[in-house]
């Protein structure tokens, strides 16, 4: 897969992505919660699952190190009004393994495993 220097308009058709800030009261207890919801239309879906999977299926350690450098992991920044609606918040798509070590950012908890 070759890689992709320039960058922006990655997203053809309408897609949408926000956060829902939830509440719920049980028996005096109250529950809150977010969830981020990802709606589109169909080309906008379409298009969104084609740049996933060209991050996930780039191989970053092919990419020149003055695009991506060593420690660096490959990434794209959806904004409102030009890759999203304009309703959406901006949202960063990327890999979680860095270029040249594999590593996963300090933050990131694995989930738990059965």
């Amino acid at each position: 897969m070759k890689y992709r220097k320039t960058k922006g308009n990655e997203i053809e058709g309408e897609l949408d992505i926000f956060i829902s800030h939830n509440e719920d009261e049980f028996e005096g207890v109250t529950t809150s919660w977010n969830e981020v919801l990802i709606h589109g239309n169909s080309e906008g879906l379409k298009s969104f699952a084609k740049l996933l999977l060209e991050i996930a299926e780039l191989n970053q350690e092919e990419v020149e190190d003055k695009y991506l450098p060593i420690g660096a992991r490959e990434h794209y920044h959806l904004r409102p009004g030009i890759e999203l609606s304009k309703s959406s918040i901006e949202v960063i798509v990327g890999r979680l393994d860095a270029k040249g070590t594999g590593e996963f950012y300090n933050s990131f908890i694995p989930k738990d495993k059965k």
